[in-house]
């Protein structure tokens, strides 16, 4: 299993393009004191090696109506059934994240919904008719007090392994 080893310029790459990915290249040179050809050749260094795995837009959920954001937790009642429960999810637009967790549940999702009567309809008529889904757990938030990207501690010299699974 080979290690990509992350080194303090690289380290400085990665906390510029967390906080903007739309940051130019020549920019991050500049504040690197390298030339931009070397950012673009670690850019797609860090790409091949896994470290980065894409970069997206972000859209505002409630921009589009989706005001109401839930956590859900979910007990399977045979846990080696996960794939294909997760398969289910992935055909549900309003499930954003799926995570396979430790604790009295199996999987915690984050749903976003337009309002409390959609949430009622993803929850009793989809989710909880999915086979092998034990129960819920819903929790409303209220608020989100923090978001942000993956926190890049800088300049600090790291490794990583590049056969490690890679979120999706």
């Amino acid at each position: 299993m080979p290690t990509y080893h992350i080194d303090q310029i690289d380290q400085k790459i990665l906390s510029f393009l967390v906080k903007n990915a739309r940051m130019p290249f020549l920019e991050i040179a500049r504040e690197c004191g390298v030339s931009g050809a070397a950012i673009h050749q670690r850019v797609k260094r860090l790409e091949a090696n896994g470290v980065i795995t894409g970069s997206r837009l972000l859209v505002k959920p409630q921009a589009l109506g989706l005001n109401v954001c839930a956590f859900i937790s979910v007990s399977l009642s045979e846990a080696n059934k996960y794939p294909e429960v997760i398969e289910a999810f992935r055909k549900i637009s309003e499930i954003v994240e799926c995570h396979f967790v430790t604790g009295k549940f199996n999987l915690l999702l984050k749903v976003y919904c337009f309002d409390h009567d959609h949430l009622m309809e993803v929850l009793v008529n989809t989710i909880q008719k999915i086979p092998y889904v034990q129960s819920t757990d819903t929790q409303i938030s209220l608020d989100q007090a923090i978001e942000r990207q993956v926190w890049v501690k800088e300049y600090q010299n790291t490794s990583f392994s590049s056969s490690s699974k890679s979120p999706r």
